[in-house]
């Protein structure tokens, strides 16, 4: 499967479009700062365990990140999913201190795809409202490869459950930051 056109407007839907927010009880620059502090994601992410910047200066547009990550057998258990640790290489392709932070994932050649992951601050009264989303507008070499033999229908399953699990990580990791903020504010 890939992404579909709408009859309506000819425009090429994302295969994987995901958003959830929260707000968190701080100004939006210091909730900048926590969640464009890639090396710390491991303090909330469900996958991501951490990592180090490998190229450009930390957090910066063009630098190249390197996630350390950990997948549980039981995640889309009948997919041939990576399971167990693995690394990526994400590049930030948006860095705007206190609006909007984003990265795309780079595939094995180093070449970026067309999967971002983002985090945008917007003030909230006194506070912050923090917006976690997800955007895949082609398969990545990885959902190639894990759907590579699949029929039309357990693509759609997949397609449906993955889009669940990314919907549920992205909440997660929201509720961890907020804690992680809260706590430390």
């Amino acid at each position: 499967m890939s992404n579909q056109t709408t009859a309506d407007t000819g425009v090429t839907a994302p295969l994987f479009a995901s958003r959830a927010e929260i707000r968190v009880a701080a100004a939006p620059d210091a909730v900048y700062r926590i969640v464009s502090d890639l090396p710390r994601s491991g303090e909330w992410s469900p996958e991501c365990r951490g990592g180090s910047w490998v190229t450009g200066e930390a957090g910066a547009v063009g630098s190249v990140f390197r996630g350390e990550n950990e997948r549980s057998p039981e995640v889309v258990a009948w997919a041939p999913v990576v399971r167990g640790t693995w690394t990526t290489h994400a590049e930030v392709v948006a860095a705007e201190p206190g609006r909007t932070f984003r990265w795309a994932m780079h595939d094995s050649r180093g070449e970026r795809q067309q999967s971002v992951w983002a985090f945008d601050v917007e003030p909230d009264g006194d506070g912050t409202l923090l917006v976690h989303h997800f955007r895949m507008d082609a398969p990545t070499e990885g959902i190639r490869g894990i759907t590579a033999e699949m029929d039309d229908d357990r693509k759609r399953a997949f397609f449906a459950e993955w889009g669940e699990k990314v919907a549920g990580d992205l909440a997660e990791t929201l509720h961890r930051i907020r804690a992680v903020i809260e706590k430390n504010g």
